[in-house]
């Protein structure tokens, strides 16, 4: 199912089909960390894979990314991609060859003024740093003392450099409460843009409570009301539904085949979900819709990257958003929305299955709920 958006700053500057192409597409580099964060997805741990694409592979990478066309957006993710000492060449080739490249290192020691700016000159885009709330609670979150600082220290040296801020944020049980205080600290240091993450349960992120459907409604009702007032963007990442949401807020009731058409300055969409208009490749080359829907399409060591995206069979199905499954199945926000495959992969197995952490039940949808959702909805507040 074809579904077209345009960008909004630079190119690619016709419209994207993510039958095509995606928005997103995050290379792994490794999966190596010093940290031990609570949610990691990756279980991360200290030593680099012996197997990880090396430099030489990940050229012919970001090579095989400039064939989806002009302005492909590139996310170089980890673990820590900072442990790689090829990260500023991966930049400056990805930059050199016409690939938006956009870096999201963990706050380490590694995350040092001078890798910043070194990354900066390389041609980065954005910096994409985490701040999961004020510092105690950020550093448990992150399994070391002192990660807060260091990241807070890091978004000073963007702002210095020029180089655009993205905060990323994880919301679950034990990070709700501190969501207005992390709003705060997105505007003090100047972000771009506030991605906030709704918890899949993958890796560490299993042991993790998450928030209920009813909290995550009144959270993204929330967002949208920061959004207005805010000096920085808003968008959420494995909660398509906050475009539903959104939509409801206005009034609005979208026709099924309706696909979203905003974006978030790197021409990102909202509402893209995994497979659809998002991919991921791992530190050894296996191609994901996502990286918290670990189900491989393919190496990129043996099949080209296009080719699996346009036609492997997971990815075509995860596009077709008329072969989903029950109440997303049913929803007639499903074209702008589609709900999170990702979570729906993790906690069913199945990834066309509904998305558990959607409280919304369609008119006249008389099907199986997921475990957690009500047939009739009720507020239940964000009591800060």
């Amino acid at each position: 199912m074809s579904r077209k958006a345009p960008t909004s700053e630079g190119p690619p500057a016709a419209p994207v089909d993510t039958d095509d192409r995606p928005f997103v597409l995050v290379w792994e580099l490794t999966q190596a960390c010093d940290l031990a964060c609570d949610h990691c997805r990756a279980s991360a741990r200290p030593q680099r894979h012996p197997e990880e694409l090396t430099t030489e592979e990940g050229k012919r990478l970001l090579d095989a990314a400039r064939r989806f066309g002009d302005g492909q957006l590139v996310v170089l993710s980890g673990g820590d991609p900072m442990v790689r000492e090829d990260v500023r060449d991966l930049v400056a080739y990805g930059s050199d060859v016409g690939l938006r490249m956009t870096l999201t290192p963990s706050g380490t020691a590694s995350l040092t003024a001078d890798r910043v700016g070194e990354v900066a000159d390389a041609g980065l885009k954005r910096l994409a740093l985490s701040i999961d709330g004020p510092a105690a609670v950020h550093d448990t979150f992150r399994g070391e003392v002192g990660s807060f600082e260091r990241t807070k220290a890091a978004a000073e040296t963007a702002r210095e450099v020029g180089l655009p801020l993205q905060i990323n944020t994880t919301v679950c049980a034990a990070t709700v409460e501190t969501l207005p205080a992390v709003r705060d600290i997105v505007a003090e240091l100047g972000a771009v843009l506030w991605s906030v993450f709704f918890l899949v349960p993958v890796g560490r992120g299993r042991r993790l409570e998450s928030v209920s459907p009813d909290r995550a409604e009144s959270v993204m009702e929330w967002l949208h009301a920061v959004a207005d007032e805010a000096p920085f963007g808003v968008k959420t990442t494995e909660a398509p539904h906050y475009r539903r949401v959104g939509l409801q807020r206005e009034g609005s009731e979208p026709a099924v085949g309706d696909a979203p058409t905003d974006t978030d300055g790197l021409g990102r969409r909202s509402g893209i979900v995994a497979g659809d208009g998002f991919a991921f490749v791992s530190h050894t080359g296996e191609v994901f819709p996502s990286g918290f829907l670990p189900k491989s399409a393919g190496n990129v060591r043996e099949r080209g990257l296009v080719s699996t995206y346009r036609s492997a069979p997971l990815f075509e199905r995860l596009r077709d958003r008329d072969r989903l499954r029950g109440k997303c199945g049913a929803c007639p926000y499903r074209g702008v929305c589609g709900g999170s495959r990702s979570r729906a992969f993790a906690t069913t197995g199945d990834p066309l299955e509904s998305d558990p952490l959607c409280p919304y039940v369609p008119e006249g949808y008389d099907g199986p709920l997921p475990d957690g959702v009500a047939a009739t909805d009720s507020d239940g507040g964000v009591p800060w």
